[in-house]
């Protein structure tokens, strides 16, 4: 079995290593700079965790397909900070605003071609199957993405059209991420099938830690201000869940349309909207399905066809990636 610290070892040299065309520079210097600025590598490292769950080495050829997904997952961040006119990223300025909006789009188109180049140096015998995990996978988070945009033109969203959206956009790549592993680890098909419900319902559980981080983190441990989605009036789980369970709907929509034109007017908001949130007691919910989705993962796990310190393994990431908000 590869350890964690292998695995956590290959994929930080793969990254600070991975090389894209010299020029023109106006075109690839945004993908490097946002690779530069990466975050946890999540979707690549759950790829090779479950790669590792089959196979005692890393071959080299495995290496292109594991980094195509993070390469993908960046040009979705690309384009959606476009659409949501987002500053910032990772603390850093987004490749809109440090360059322009025609430099980010098209540096965006560029990363998924280069995503997909990526993706066809699989090895042979699985070349098929994961160029069309990856595809189908690569329509579904573009569809997340246009019922997000959706979303924002409507009031209220029902929490069961909500949760298939974040599936869509954020699950699914998780879920990818895991049976794509599996698939280069050529692992049994039954296997392949329960690791991507472990990854799926592991990024639901993700996507709901991340609304609730977003207003009951440390902004020091979460990355980034903490209410930045009551700020920007986003439909999260919270607040849908809010509007589920209060008497006063009209109330808590017009707190969410509060002016936050000044500091001031910004934490007045965050904090009267985190007050109706912890009097109906959907912070506490909130955490309650982060372990309820947990253990849909976790479930996957036990009928996997390994031994027990593997699936331990797996357990273990889960628990890093969702434990702050259990």
């Amino acid at each position: 079995m590869i350890s964690e610290a292998r695995i956590d070892e290959i994929t930080n040299a793969l990254f600070d290593g991975l090389k894209f065309p010299s020029e023109p520079t106006g075109l690839y210097d945004p993908l490097r700079y946002m690779i530069r600025i990466g975050g946890k590598r999540i979707r690549p490292r759950l790829c090779l965790t479950a790669y590792s769950l089959y196979r005692d080495y890393i071959s080299d050829d495995v290496l292109e397909p594991v980094a195509a997904l993070e390469v993908f997952h960046t040009f979705t961040l690309i384009h959606d900070d476009i659409m949501d006119c987002s500053p910032l990223r990772r603390g850093m300025p987004t490749v809109w605003k440090k360059w322009d909006n025609d430099t980010a789009i098209l540096s965006g188109d560029v990363m998924l071609i280069d995503a997909y180049m990526r993706i066809g140096r699989a090895p042979r015998f699985a070349a098929a199957q994961v160029m069309d995990l990856f595809s189908r996978t690569a329509a579904q988070v573009c569809e997340g993405q246009q019922y997000d945009m959706e979303f924002e033109k409507v009031p209220e969203v029902p929490m069961a059209e909500y949760e298939r959206m974040i599936g869509l956009k954020t699950a699914v790549l998780l879920a990818c991420s895991a049976e794509m592993g599996a698939i280069l680890g050529n692992a049994p098909e039954e296997d392949c099938e329960l690791l991507y419900k472990y990854g799926y319902e592991l990024g639901m559980a993700f996507q709901v830690a991340d609304d609730y981080l977003d207003a009951f983190g440390d902004s020091k441990v979460f990355g980034k201000p903490i209410g930045g989605d009551i700020v920007e009036n986003k439909k999260s789980w919270l607040l849908l869940k809010a509007l589920e369970k209060t008497d006063d709907r009209r109330g808590l929509l017009d707190l969410m349309d509060l002016p936050v034109d000044t500091p001031e007017r910004r934490d007045f908001k965050i904090a009267k909207v985190k007050a109706v949130y912890e009097a109906l007691g959907v912070n506490d919910d909130a955490r309650a399905e982060v372990v309820r989705f947990s253990a849909r993962a976790t479930d996957a796990v036990r009928n996997l066809h390994i031994g027990a310190l593997k699936k331990e393994m797996l357990c273990r990431f889960a628990d890093k990636l969702v434990g702050r908000a259990k």
